[in-house]
């Protein structure tokens, strides 16, 4: 499987950016999805988690309310809309992909970008 992310970029605080992460090569609505992100100097955190038929949606506290994660099954993809975006949103965002319900991701795309300027 192939993920990959993009979207990302510099944005003002208070902005918005939508992020997308394209799969290939497996049945992408048999997985579950998930955004993470990765701060410079800091420990990858999650983000956000969609499941297959998108009718469970979880949010980290600090984005709930302000980031939206959606899926296309039929495009194969899956997007995060950021609203509201804070410095400290600063990262690079990966997508994950897992087949399982439970345990590690199986599957990661390189990662995108997002810088937000206050």
């Amino acid at each position: 499987v192939q993920l990959q992310a993009f979207g990302g970029g510099l944005v003002q605080a208070g902005g918005s950016l939508r992020l997308s992460c394209a799969a290939s090569g497996r049945t992408f609505s048999n997985s579950h999805m998930s955004w993470f992100r990765q701060a410079p100097g800091k420990e990858r955190e999650f983000v956000a988690r969609i499941s297959r038929s998108a009718s469970i949606t979880t949010y980290a506290d600090s984005v709930k309310g302000r980031f939206t994660i959606s899926r296309d099954n039929a495009k194969n993809t899956v997007y995060l809309q950021m609203n509201s975006l804070k410095p400290e949103d600063t990262a690079v965002y990966y997508c994950g992909a897992r087949y399982s319900d439970t345990g590690l991701y199986d599957y990661w795309g390189h990662g995108t970008l997002v810088t937000v300027s206050s």
